[in-house]
C-alpha cells in the first residue's frame, strides 16, 4: 500500500538549512500497521509529512496503492489518506464545535448524510452525541485526541498517518487510545503508520517497524524479533535498553553512533 524509496527532505535554507531525511527506504503492505522509531529529531514526523505532502521531498519517490504521488497532492488523495497530529489541542480549531470539526471535512468533499455520519464516527471513538457541540477546551485531552481520530477517519480513508498519537496525554489515557487504534485498525482493515519513540506502543500496535536515527533508517525488523530482543544495530540496542527503564551500567554503557554504522 505504502512505498518510500530513497526519500530525502531539506528544510529551510542558507545558514537554517537541515537535511532532515537522508535516504529513507521502507514499506508497508496493505492492512498492516507500520513503525517508525528513533529519538526526537531523528526525521519520523518528516517523513509523515513528506507522505501527507506538506514537507515536499527533495529527492526520493512516495507511492500509496503503486501509484506514485504528484509534488501536489489532490482530493482523492485527502480523500485516501489522513493524520492524526500529536498535539490534540493545537490540531483543532479552538472556536469549533465538534460538530464543526467533524463537518467541514465532508462539506470539502461534497459527502452527503452528514449528521448520521457526524453520529455514526462520535459511537465508534467513543465520544457519543453528547460531545457533539461541545468546544475542545471543553473537552479532556483524551477526548481530544478521540476528536482528532474521528475528523481522519469520517472521510473512511485507506491509510492513516499517526504522529505519536499518545505522547501528549496521561499514562492513564494512552492505553485506552492505543485500544482504540487497535479496534479501528482491525474493524476498518486499515493500513497504518505509526510514528513513536516508545518502543512499548510499536510493539503493541505494529508488524514491522524501521529504526531512524539522525534521518536514515538504520535497522528494519519484525516486532517479533523487537520482543525476543534480537536487534542488530547498536542504536536500536540502545533504544531497546533504555525503553526497559533507567539504569545505570545501561547508560554508562551507551555510546554515540551514527547513522551509517554497521551492527
Amino acid at each position: 500500500m505504502i512505498d518510500v524509496v530513497g526519500l530525502h527532505v531539506v528544510l529551510g535554507h542558507g545558514s537554517g538549512r537541515v537535511h532532515a531525511v537522508r535516504g529513507a527506504t521502507f514499506h508497508v503492505d496493505e492492512g498492516a500497521t507500520f513503525g517508525l522509531v528513533g529519538e526526537s529529531g531523528s526525521g519520523k514526523t518528516t517523513v509523515l509529512r513528506a507522505i501527507c505532502g506538506l514537507d515536499p521531498p527533495a529527492r526520493g519517490g512516495i507511492a500509496i496503492a503503486g501509484k506514485p504521488l504528484p509534488a501536489r497532492r489532490g482530493m482523492a488523495f485527502c480523500r485516501q489518506v489522513q493524520m492524526v497530529f500529536q498535539d490534540p489541542y493545537g490540531s483543532l480549531h479552538p472556536r469549533h464545535t465538534v460538530d464543526r470539526i467533524l463537518e467541514e471535512p465532508l462539506a470539502i468533499h461534497r459527502i452527503d448524510g452528514v449528521d448520521r455520519r457526524i453520529a455514526s464516527i462520535l459511537d465508534e471513538v467513543g465520544l457519543g452525541r453528547r460531545c457533539r457541540f461541545r468546544f475542545p477546551h471543553q473537552l479532556s485531552g483524551g477526548q481530544r485526541q478521540r476528536v482528532a481520530i474521528a475528523r481522519a477517519l469520517v472521510l473512511e480513508p485507506h491509510v492513516l498517518l499517526l504522529d505519536e498519537p499518545t505522547s501528549a496525554l496521561d499514562v492513564s489515557v494512552q492505553a485506552e487510545i492505543l485500544n482504540l487504534l487497535a479496534d479501528i485498525r482491525t474493524h476498518r482493515r486499515m493500513t497504518a503508520v505509526l510514528v513513536s519513540h516508545d518502543l512499548s506502543v510499536v510493539s503493541h500496535m505494529c508488524d514491522r517497524l524501521a529504526v531512524m536515527k539522525q534521518g536514515a533508517v538504520v535497522e528494519h525488523l519484525a516486532v517479533e524479533a523487537l520482543r525476543r530482543g534480537e536487534p542488530q544495530h547498536p542504536y536500536t540496542r540502545q533504544l531497546l535498553a533504555a525503553s526497559l527503564g533507567y539504569d545505570r551500567a545501561a547508560v554508562d554503557g551507551f555510546r554515540e553512533t551514527t547513522s551509517a554504522e554497521d551492527a
